[in-house]
């Protein structure tokens, strides 16, 4: 699927869940659901939440399938937004994505300068651009001229993008930037 933004292209491989049913509240007064993901958001669900490392290889080989790298300089994995996650998933599939295409994987060619809230608890796009608006910097001048791929697992209204995208091409001068989310909500 096309995902429309600031950037040149962008892309999203499949939708995240197929359907999520309420279906009542567990002991402690939270809402239960019956959750159905696609194949894809399965893998990325059991690879984020459960540290699944065994689905890292499906998910790269799905990549490859889809991505025209051929024009690609380099991935830049969308910096974290749980930095205290020992296993970061996106870096991950970013890191095994270049080496298979002998693609530069550039980690920490952009930060997060402040900690921010979590943004699936906001809800318009808005407010979340608002949030994420100055809090990522290009750290070096690796990217300057090149074209990028930014790598995200989940993409909802596209706000992190967006911001990382602007920072990009402000900051580290990029001549391209491309995107490839892996899944995207269903209410977008």
């Amino acid at each position: 699927m096309k995902i429309q933004g600031n950037w040149d292209a962008g892309y999203v491989l499949d939708l995240h869940v197929e359907s999520s049913d309420f279906i009542g509240y567990d002991e402690f007064g939270h809402a239960q659901y019956d959750t159905k993901r696609t194949k894809l958001g399965e893998l990325v669900y059991r690879l984020k939440y459960n540290h699944d490392t065994s689905v890292v290889d499906d998910i790269v080989g799905l990549i490859r399938g889809f991505a025209p790298f051929t024009t690609i300089d380099a991935i830049i994995p969308v910096p974290p937004s749980n930095i205290s996650r020992p296993f970061q998933p996106v870096v991950e599939i970013a890191e095994r994505v270049g080496k298979s295409l002998g693609i530069q994987v550039l980690t920490s060619a952009v930060k997060k300068t402040r900690n921010t809230p979590e943004l699936k608890n906001v809800s318009t796009a808005q407010e979340k651009y608002d949030i994420l608006k100055d809090v990522f910097k290009v750290a070096d001048e690796s990217i300057r001229g090149k074209t990028v791929l930014l790598l995200d697992d989940l993409y909802d209204t596209g706000a992190t993008l967006r911001a990382i995208t602007n920072a990009v091409y402000e900051q580290g001068g990029a001549r391209k930037v491309k995107v490839l989310a892996l899944t995207k909500t269903r209410r977008r």
